[in-house]
């Protein structure tokens, strides 16, 4: 892994070193002092974020890759995803899991993330659903989200917390009510390949219903070059065009697609 200066661009300090394996998905903490990062090799990791050393022992308890990680709100806890279709909350002090794995999935967990209370885990799987979950009993809440007819790669709550927006391998953006399950409105449409990536903007003053922009993403070839192409495909949400590479990838669901 490495860090970017992201105002020159530049490197910050040396890779950070440790994994066996490919490395996919990183997470920083609310407070910015450490990372956490996901890996092929079935483990999780803790970083130091000023010294690049590594914090504690690895997190060990998946049985196949971690495709998702994050921070909760406060920090103390971590949540990760995994091809083994579990889910699971980890101490973020201690490196110890917190209860029983999150189970109901019957596919891969592609994407995790926490509410902006910290009390709900939400849940984008290889089996086309999305699903949510009580941070602290691990108890399913309600029914899966079902709409979207591929895998869900990536999902997120808006900063309110009463919105969640999925990208999929369909080629669609959705938005849900994170209260009701139900969607909202229809899908947002024009991406040409699978969405790879989706992200609310913070709440500005003026902000839209939904609690803020949306911005999605999918990788892009190099015949595209560095240009990003930007269209306005919702009131004031944004969505990024990056074509998906076609070329030979570590990705272990490249096999899915």
């Amino acid at each position: 892994m490495r860090l970017w200066d992201a105002q020159t661009g530049g490197q910050v300090g040396n890779p950070l070193q440790g994994h066996t394996s490919s490395v996919l998905s990183v997470a920083f903490s609310p407070d910015g002092r450490h990372i956490v990062s996901g890996s092929l090799n079935k483990t999780i990791r803790l970083w130091d974020a000023q010294t690049g050393g590594q914090v504690g022992n690895p997190l060990q308890g998946h049985t196949d890759s971690v495709y998702s990680v994050a921070f909760s709100p406060d920090g103390r806890h971590i949540v990760s995803g995994s091809l083994d279709k579990t889910i699971r909350l980890w101490d973020a002090q201690t490196g110890g899991q917190m209860g029983n794995p999150l189970q109901g999935h019957t596919d891969s967990a592609l994407s995790v993330a926490f509410s902006p209370d910290g009390r709900h885990i939400v849940s984008g799987s290889l089996n086309k659903a999305i699903r949510l979950w009580d941070a602290q009993t691990g108890g399913q809440v309600g029914n899966p989200l079902q709409g979207h007819t591929h895998s869900v790669k990536s999902v997120a709550f808006s900063p309110d917390g009463r919105h969640i927006v999925s990208g999929s391998w369909d080629k669609t953006i959705q938005l849900w009510d994170a209260q009701t399950g139900g969607q909202v409105a229809n899908p947002l449409q024009g991406h040409t390949s699978s969405v790879e990536s989706v992200a609310f903007s913070p709440v500005k003053s003026g902000s839209t219903p939904v609690g803020g922009p949306v911005k999605s993403g999918r990788r892009r070839t190099k015949k595209e070059g560095r240009g990003l192409d930007k269209r306005l495909v919702w009131p004031e949400l944004v969505t990024t065009w990056i074509q998906r590479l076609r070329t030979t990838s570590v990705d272990p669901l490249h096999r899915f697609q």
